[in-house]
């Protein structure tokens, strides 16, 4: 038996598997954000601990018997947070998350003050990432930075409480942007940017590789024999193209969770930063990726549910497919958390545009839709500069459950959009694989197979033409705004 847990923004999600992958038991446990001011998204990691356990008793219940044969557990996570702990190993600040935009003017300087950050890290500084956001607490919280023992990213805390040791994976290091993504270790010139040290970090191992062992302690309180492994992990970009086999070049998939992500498996490093594309390490050896990533994915459709008035997602979702014809009346920008891939604008607001005395609830629905993939199919053409693209894109995520979403997206991006089976737990399911290749050592190719498609999704012609239509205005909407956000 393998345990995959992902620390995912919005809740923790559990998933244990037995060696043919058949899922035993599932659980997901809410986490909380806060917003203490404009552009701040913080989370307590003590709740990600909290919750870590109350995933796991529940996991217990529903397997039974079973339970007692877990052998090694995985760890996949959000990507690109500042966990800052003190010398005790206690959190001396809530840590910093990926959709935090406060650090917009220290990434920019230190794209300027470093100009290769971008060939070295695959990427240019943006304000999510870990190395902006160190530099902000410098110059605002210099106490905290200088009582900082140790830097880590949200899994890896995890990962302390549950070995007491202090790792991370390449993949969710090539998200803080303080690796060199091509040698695969810290960069020495990124770090002396942000003014952290070597000794501040963990240790860096790649994805499949055991990072120590269940805590005794703990393996006694939660029921489990001691001498359990647990693995790197990989960040959940990564350990969700795991969980649906794209870890060959070409590999594509896309993720439609709180934000999303249109990744590329590829076979050798080859940086594109002047696109905003992240070029990455994956979470196996000698393997990266190249994604666009959008900060507001299938929570935009949420958020546009609530404001309408809420009531069940899914049933409001069925009855917008029930009149479909075609691309929503009203234009929607997505951007309700600033935008990362292809605009790097943490001002960037979301925005209804074309509102009439005749627009409906399901208009402004299917518009939310509509505007998460057309940012998509915005990345999709900047992907195409960087290497060859699939005829055939998987979807993961809590929104792969809407048909409509998969038909919209596949018409739009003129691409088939296949479903696999469990596709809705592809991190934790890529945790549990990493954490059977790190007690076994079998060959990743044979273990991360690409799961039994469960649908598949076909464009339309004529509707590939309306989207690609919309797609120029939805652009032009954008470009016409953007002095607006920044005096806003």
């Amino acid at each position: 038996m393998f345990l995959g847990i992902d620390i995912g923004t919005s809740a923790i999600k559990a998933l244990l598997v037995d060696g043919d992958e058949n899922g035993l038991a599932t659980a997901t446990v809410a986490v909380a954000t806060s917003r203490p001011q404009a552009l701040w998204s913080e989370q307590d990691p003590d709740e990600w601990w909290r919750a870590t356990t109350d995933a796991v008793a529940q996991l217990r219940t529903q397997a039974g018997p079973a339970w007692s044969a877990v052998r090694a557990i995985g760890l996949s996570g959000q990507m690109h947070g500042a966990v800052l702990l003190g010398a005790t190993g206690r959190p001396l600040r809530p840590a910093i998350i990926w959709n935090d935009g406060r650090s917009h003017r220290e990434a920019s300087r230190l794209n300027f003050d470093l100009a290769e950050i971008g060939t070295i890290a695959g990427v240019i500084a943006m304000p999510g990432f870990t190395a902006p956001k160190l530099i902000w607490l410098r110059q605002n919280e210099p106490e905290i930075l200088r009582d900082t023992a140790h830097l880590l990213l949200p899994k890896d805390y995890v990962r302390l409480q549950m070995t007491g040791t202090l790792a991370t994976d390449m993949s969710d290091a090539a998200g803080s942007l303080l690796l060199d993504c091509g040698a695969r270790d810290w960069s020495d010139a990124i770090l002396s940017q942000c003014g952290v040290s070597r000794r501040q970090l963990p240790e860096l191992l790649e994805g499949s590789a055991p990072s120590g062992h269940l805590r005794d302690e703990l393996a006694s309180a939660w029921g489990l024999p001691k001498g359990i492994v647990v693995a790197a992990g990989a960040g959940d970009a990564a350990a969700g193209a795991i969980g649906v086999g794209a870890i060959a070049e070409g590999d594509a998939f896309i993720s439609l969770g709180t934000s999303a992500q249109y990744f590329i498996a590829r076979d050798g490093y080859h940086p594109a930063p002047e696109h905003l594309i992240h070029t990455f390490c994956h979470g196996l050896p000698q393997r990266w990726f190249q994604m666009a990533a959008i900060l507001n994915g299938a929570s935009s459709v949420a958020w546009a549910v609530g404001a309408t008035g809420g009531g069940d997602i899914g049933a409001l979702l069925a009855e917008v497919e029930k009149g479909y014809e075609g691309p929503s009346p009203v234009l929607f920008l997505p951007y309700l958390t600033g935008e990362r891939t292809p605009h790097n604008d943490a001002h960037a607001k979301g925005v209804f545009f074309g509102l009439t005395p005749v627009t409906t609830r399901h208009d402004l629905v299917l518009a939310a839709l509509d505007g998460v993939t057309l940012s998509l199919a915005d990345c999709q053409d900047l992907l195409a500069e960087t290497g060859g693209l699939p005829t055939s894109v998987a979807v993961v995520g809590g929104g792969a459950r809407s048909s409509l979403w998969m038909r919209i997206l596949a018409s739009a991006l003129g691409r088939e959009m296949v479903l696999y089976e469990g596709s809705d737990v592809g991190p934790a399911l890529g945790a549990a694989r990493l954490a059977r290749i790190a007690l076994t050592g079998e060959d990743p190719d044979a273990v991360c197979r690409k799961p039994a498609i469960a649908a598949r999704f076909a464009p339309d012609a004529a509707l590939h033409a309306a989207y690609g239509r919309r797609l120029q205005r939805y652009r032009d909407l954008y470009a016409a705004l953007r002095p607006a956000f920044r005096e806003a």
